[in-house]
């Protein structure tokens, strides 16, 4: 089994990867393979709302950070996106590829274990936490949980490595997504049968 760990961070090996590792290092010892995705520093293209994947089944912006995502998430059993937080939200480039990835193919990720991890130095953690989450209920994925909001506090990642709970909690998290994925894999039971989908709107 494998999971996904999304470094949502413009810096390679900040405080949002510093976080990502040591829940790598619990899902390692507990037997679950773990790769790393990088955002990287390159503009990402946001959605134009063109629909033009509800024929292609997949973005028409062909950038490179959605062609490796996408081929990341087609070989994983879960995913954890970790992003730093900006004015009390996830960074701009992340949100702008998973609204793509989330809109164009989310039927790779549908039934995926999923978890969100936000760095922040002093405020905002949980406001980035909850937007993040917003893309795995929406899409059905169990969230998985830990012993508090999956958060990390400092401006360096010698900060984060003092922050014990912090740590502690992507620990936890790292278990119990292992735990998850290991009683969920070869289930007897079917994934829930899913209604075709009904939209309602407001203003007629």
């Amino acid at each position: 089994m494998k999971v996904l760990l999304v470094n949502g961070s413009p810096n390679k090996e900040g405080c949002t990867y510093t976080a990502l590792q040591e829940v790598a290092g619990a899902l390692e010892k507990n037997g679950i393979e773990t790769v790393m995705f990088h955002i990287g520093k390159k503009p990402v293209q946001g959605c134009t709302a063109c629909k033009a994947c509800y024929k292609l089944g997949s973005c028409v912006f062909k950038d490179e950070q959605y062609n490796e995502f996408i081929e990341r998430i087609k070989e994983v059993d879960g995913i954890v996106v970790g992003s730093p937080v900006y004015y009390a939200g996830p960074n701009g480039s992340l949100c702008a590829l998973l609204d793509r990835i989330f809109y164009s193919s989310g039927s790779l990720l549908t039934n995926k274990p999923a978890a969100a991890v936000v760095s922040c130095r002093r405020g905002g953690a949980s406001a980035s936490f909850d937007r993040l989450n917003k893309y795995f209920t929406i899409n059905q994925m169990p969230v998985v949980t830990s012993q508090y909001w999956n958060s990390v506090h400092g401006s360096t990642p010698d900060d984060v490595r003092k922050d014990l709970e912090g740590l502690q909690t992507m620990r936890t998290l790292g278990n119990n997504m292992a735990w998850m994925l290991k009683t969920t894999a070869g289930s007897q039971y079917p994934y829930p049968e899913r209604e075709a989908r009904t939209a309602t709107n407001f203003i007629r």
